[in-house]
């Protein structure tokens, strides 16, 4: 009997590594933005408007000039978070319910998932194996059937869903009170989440409608970006007053939540993670827009182009990332899976190929590359934005992008030529071919969906 405990403890020690309670399993925090661009935190470029909390977080920790979203719009991207796995291998390859087929598209949309598949795992269904509770406050947009919502998928709490909890007036104002602003609605619930769960692991997702057009902003805070707007010099890109006026509740939201944190004590023994699910808006989609500019970035949300894909991404984790540091290795939205489940002991699943990876390494300043070569996006989609179905690959500092209405593919060196301003395709075939073999290899390994000819 001895024995057989003794060889139970050894192979239980083996699978859960022994460390004290606060590093075995750290509180993990996640806030999520919708349609912010890599250019709208003031760490990453100037604007209108200052992001004074969110800066000091990147202080904190570090911040990617290289994150990646999994998609260029919003339901694809929050799949590949919650899963660790591509959206083509979903088949949730654009925003839930989809865009319909219009007479003057060349091609027709594959039809995709309408919702994230009830047998997939999901990030809050694994850290519940470790003893975490969930909570989920603002925008899931991956299913709102009973079987699909974030309660049917490893969440214990969930605040924000029309007729859930409280009725939207659009999607930044609440109609329980007009002057309720969504944006703080979500931060006071998820602040009462911290407080109420601060003696165990917790793991929080906050997915801010903002800075989604309609584009709705307090008043008072109106005002003031206004009257700065007029000053503004006419060189500068961001200068939105509206929209500034939502990134100034936006980055108060998390100003909020790090002092919640500080003052529970919960700091030191948090990880928290700050990103978008897609680049932002910079082109004219209702009123009031543009919402932003992506600029040096070409384009935005519906492209693939960089301005659409890539994001701010900010990671502090006390005791394992030196505060300041800066990262320019490239990461995707399916790496977050990866690495907060690796952070919180959980076993990841085996039964299925997952497409992130740990950036552990990168976060103890311990390598300056991960264990991959390219990244592969897949849009078979025609956008609201403008945006036609096309594939994209990166290596290194070479991007390739094939769009599939005529096969035509571009080529871009990103170190020398961040904005996509000149395609290389013919200057350097050899990498050209090479890219676009893998690409073709890549859709073809995965099952990919791919837009069909009308004839």
């Amino acid at each position: 009997m001895l024995r057989w405990l003794a060889w139970l403890g050894a192979i239980l020690a083996i699978s859960w590594p022994v460390a004290s309670p606060a590093q075995e399993r750290p509180n993990i925090v996640v806030i999520l933005a919708d349609d912010l661009g890599w250019a709208d935190l003031s760490c990453y470029a100037p604007s209108l408007w200052q992001t004074p909390h969110l800066d000091r977080l990147a202080a904190q920790g570090i911040r990617f000039t290289d994150g990646y979203a999994a998609s260029c719009v919003c339901s694809p991207t929050r799949a590949a978070l919650m899963t660790g796995r591509h959206p083509a291998r979903l088949h949730l390859t654009t925003f839930l319910p989809g865009r319909k087929d219009m007479p003057t598209q060349k091609l027709l949309q594959p039809v995709i998932r309408q919702q994230l598949p009830n047998e997939e795992i999901t990030l809050a269904e694994l850290l519940k194996t470790r003893g975490y509770v969930c909570g989920l406050f603002g925008k899931w947009h991956l299913g709102e059937k009973p079987e699909a919502n974030p309660l049917a998928q490893g969440f214990d709490v969930y605040r924000g869903a029309a007729g859930r909890y409280f009725q939207f007036k659009g999607p930044n104002l609440v109609a329980r009170d007009e002057r309720d602003y969504l944006t703080d609605r979500l931060t006071e619930e998820a602040e009462r989440f911290l407080e109420t769960h601060r003696d165990r692991p917790f793991f929080l997702y906050l997915a801010h409608f903002a800075v989604h057009i309609p584009l709705q902003a307090k008043p008072e805070l109106l005002a003031i970006y206004e009257k700065k707007a007029a000053k503004a010099p006419q060189t500068l890109e961001r200068k939105n007053p509206i929209y500034a006026a939502m990134m100034h509740s936006l980055d108060e939201s998390v100003g909020r939540i790090l002092k919640k944190l500080d003052d529970l004590q919960l700091t030191e023994r948090t990880i928290l993670v700050f990103t978008s699910d897609n680049g932002g808006l910079s082109v004219e989609e209702g009123p009031n827009t543009p919402a932003t500019s992506n600029a040096p970035l070409r384009l935005g949300k519906g492209y693939l182009y960089e301005g659409g894909i890539r994001v701010p991404l900010i990671i502090r984790w006390p005791g394992v990332v030196k505060p300041g540091q800066v990262c320019s290795v490239p990461v995707r939205s399916e790496d977050l899976f990866v690495t907060l489940a690796e952070a919180a002991g959980a076993n990841l699943p085996c039964d299925r190929d997952l497409d992130g990876v740990s950036l552990r390494s990168l976060l103890r300043g311990e390598n300056k590359t991960l264990p991959r070569e390219y990244l592969y996006w897949h849009f078979p989609h025609y956008s609201n934005q403008g945006g036609r179905p096309c594939g994209a690959i990166r290596c290194a500092d070479w991007k390739l992008i094939e769009h599939y209405e005529d096969g035509r593919l571009e080529l871009y060196n990103l170190r020398k030529d961040l904005g996509e301003t000149q395609n290389l395709a013919d200057q350097y075939p050899d990498w050209r071919d090479k890219l676009h073999r893998e690409l073709v290899a890549w859709r073809q390994h995965i099952h990919v969906q791919m837009p069909q000819s009308r004839k």
